[in-house]
């Protein structure tokens, strides 16, 4: 998912860690330029033409391929329903399992543009459940469910946007039997699922996808390119025909037809596999180097924990500040960051910021942090 309300032009001396994309420089031009080649050379007429409603079999058998092999786990082409990024997906997810007022959970802090989503686009009922240094805390979903009854729970199980937390292995367990009491699904945003630095996450959600409560979305904009406009749902056969019966995908001949089929290169190639390696190893680089910077100039003046994945390291000030006022004064110091209250649903996190390392080089992480630190220290 793109953070469009926080882009910025590179050309001015501007560091604006608010920014939730990857760096310009690390897109793949050169191997979506040869994948497109290979895929035009095929010479079949299809690449042009409408394509199935559930998505391009050749890709999703590729998919499912990919997937197997990064989630430790055997992944089926009918259980994957193909998307134009995990936005559409979520917001198709919204369409199809809920209406105006219904009530969904969601996590405290949550990315703000699914928020946006559930709350502005579909009119939905968003209840914050707590969470902390393992994630979603189900004793506070336990409670919830005494007052309320939602059709999902919005979930980022892995290096979560904003915190970089995962969901230890346990709780994924508890909130998968609370699901199956209480009668309501479990969407798993996966999206950062396998940008691990090191040490994979537990299992995802998607390998509980047959079981009927899960719908786990993913997308290539984390793992190949934003632009691409490539994401799946996994879920079981039966709701991934849901999807595909639908008009907007009937209509249109899928989703994403075209991008699909060039991914789909990518992936049988072995492309998108070592693309995937080397952006670990870079952005490995950039978590130390924040790290490292985040200690020497702020130090005692905010907490954080070091992401093991993903994109985003989350910092609560040691002193009461709103961090939306703070947000006023960097102006000045030209660097920049995403207040924590834009990701709370009820206006909260006030005292908490979110630092995306994905879009900087090593350098320009230091000296933002720099820019940063006489900020807090103003």
């Amino acid at each position: 998912m793109y953070d469009r309300s926080t882009q910025v032009n590179r050309s001015v001396d501007s560091i604006n860690f608010g920014i939730g994309q990857p760096d310009f420089d690390l897109l793949p031009h050169a191997l979506i330029r040869q994948v497109a080649a290979t895929r035009f050379a095929e010479g079949d007429t299809e690449l042009l033409n409408y394509g199935f409603p559930q998505g391009d079999g050749r890709f999703r058998w590729a998919l499912a391929d990919f997937l197997s092999q990064g989630y430790g786990g055997e992944v089926q082409p009918q259980q994957l329903m193909t998307t134009a990024g995990a936005s559409q997906a979520l917001d198709l997810i919204c369409t199809f399992f809920a209406r105006p007022g219904d009530t969904v959970f969601v996590e405290e802090p949550s990315y703000f543009l699914a928020l946006r989503i559930l709350q502005e686009d579909h009119r939905l009922n968003a209840v914050p459940i707590a969470t902390d240094e393992d994630g979603l805390v189900p004793a506070a979903v336990e409670e919830a469910l005494t007052r309320h009854r939602p059709v999902f729970l919005y979930t980022i199980p892995a290096y979560q946007n904003p915190t970089g937390r995962t969901l230890s292995r346990g709780r994924r367990q508890a909130l998968l039997a609370l699901a199956e009491a209480h009668d309501f699904l479990i969407v798993a945003d996966e999206v950062y699922h396998l940008l691990d630095f090191g040490t994979p996450p537990p299992p995802p959600f998607a390998a509980h996808a047959d079981s009927g409560r899960v719908l786990s979305i993913g997308s290539f904009s984390k793992i190949l390119a934003p632009g691409l406009r490539l994401g799946w749902v996994q879920t079981a056969p039966e709701r991934a025909q849901r999807f595909a019966l639908s008009g907007l995908a009937d209509s249109g001949g899928g989703l994403n037809q075209f991008t699909s089929n060039l991914v789909r290169v990518a992936l049988e190639g072995g492309g998108q596999r070592a693309y995937l390696d080397g952006l670990r190893r870079t952005y490995r680089e950039r978590v130390e180097a924040m790290d490292a910077a985040l200690r020497r100039e702020i130090g005692a003046r905010a907490a954080w924990r070091v992401p093991g994945g993903g994109f985003f390291f989350w910092l609560t000030c040691a002193e009461p500040v709103d961090t939306s006022v703070l947000l006023e004064r960097t102006a000045a110091a030209r660097v920049g960051f995403l207040p924590g209250r834009r990701c709370s649903s009820v206006g909260g996190q006030s005292n908490c910021l979110r630092l995306c390392f994905a879009h900087y080089g090593v350098a320009e992480i230091q000296e933002g942090i720099r820019r940063l630190g006489q900020v807090f220290e103003s």
